[in-house]
């Protein structure tokens, strides 16, 4: 290594990232794809990213088929363009491969509100519970969780218990107020949330349908009651993305994180997408962890395998158990 990237490497902790000079001139396309064949890596991408990361990723996708994708994947170097949970999870379904995280510092503000000494302290308040966990959580989270679920699959996860078994629901309390209306299980519920899906204006939005009378309201589940009380179908990322393909519909107002509508627009160009809330100028439904990834960070941590996700044996054993039953429970289901 040079004494730039020794310099870089040294600044990680601080920087989340190796803060490289990239040539502008550079087809960083052209150049992700070359070190992709010499390391045999393939690149994961979540719907929330960049369009042009979108656009370079092997595969694109929801929490639930990034997890299916890294479980199965055959590369020798897994590289995530996500955030920091989801590459943890890749770690845990593929621990002998290397997994790299273009930023360090892109967290999740959801899995940040529920830190796991804290939630171990409540678990013990029910100790006949068991514990079904979002998987926008930590590692450490998974290691006190029963089974870890999606927004895709968190029905069929939490109707796999027998009806008399209680339920602790963590982290996102308005997922979790969705799932008590759509299983009628009364689940404990951790009070967490995300900082993306709880700004949308119920105002802001009554005034688009106004402006939209045709204009179909999709929303994903993490937002708040009234606002998926108000939606015309409610469901993961990649459900809104199925709806959107496959409906009669021509126009949609969409509340979740604007990175999906790059891959809507691309399944169906003849239709509308209005982010809601209208004014994007603001990025309020833009998350900012996600949009931490750039092009050049993505090159530069391919290029020198840094940063690298490191987890402890005993998280990787522990957390992934609830992982492994999450795609068993949703393999059964088809999902």
């Amino acid at each position: 290594m040079s004494a730039d990237i020794h310099l870089a490497a040294e600044q990680l902790g601080k920087m989340g990232y190796l803060d490289l000079d990239v040539d502008p001139s550079l087809d960083l396309v052209a150049a992700i794809n070359q070190l992709k064949k010499e390391k045999n890596a393939v690149i994961l991408a979540h719907y929330y990213q960049e369009s042009e990361i979108q656009d370079v990723a092997d595969y694109i996708g929801d929490s639930l088929g990034l997890s299916q994708q890294a479980a199965s994947t055959d590369a020798d170097i897994i590289v995530f363009a996500g955030v920091h949970f989801m590459a943890e999870t890749a770690k845990m379904l593929s621990p002998s491969k290397k997994v790299l995280l273009p930023d360090l510092k892109a967290g999740c503000s959801l899995a940040d509100s529920c830190p796991a000494p804290v939630f171990r302290k409540f678990k013990e308040k029910y100790p006949d519970h068991k514990v079904v966990s979002y998987i926008n959580c930590t590692a450490e989270l998974k290691t006190l969780t029963d089974v870890c679920c999606t927004s895709t699959n968190a029905k069929y996860i939490i109707d796999s218990f027998p009806a008399d078994q209680p339920l602790i629901f963590a982290p996102d309390i308005n997922l979790g107020r969705w799932l008590v209306k759509e299983t009628g299980r009364d689940m404990v519920l951790w009070n967490g949330s995300c900082m993306v899906h709880e700004i949308f204006s119920h105002e802001k939005i009554t005034k688009l349908k106004i402006k939209h009378p045709n204009a179909a309201f999709i929303a994903h589940p993490e937002c708040e009651s009234h606002i998926l009380d108000a939606a015309d179908h409610v469901g993961s990322t990649s459900s809104l993305l199925r709806f959107t393909r496959e409906s009669k519909y021509q126009e949609f107002i969409v509340a979740t994180e604007s990175g999906i509508l790059h891959q809507m627009i691309k399944d169906s160009p003849g239709k509308t997408f209005i982010p809601a809330p209208p004014n994007n100028a603001c990025a309020c439904n833009d998350c900012p962890h996600m949009k931490r990834n750039t092009m050049e960070k993505l090159y530069t941590c391919m290029k020198y395998e840094l940063p690298e996700i490191h987890l402890e044996d005993w998280v990787i054993e522990k957390g992934r158990a609830s992982i492994d039953r999450m795609l068993e429970i949703s393999a059964r289901a088809g999902l």
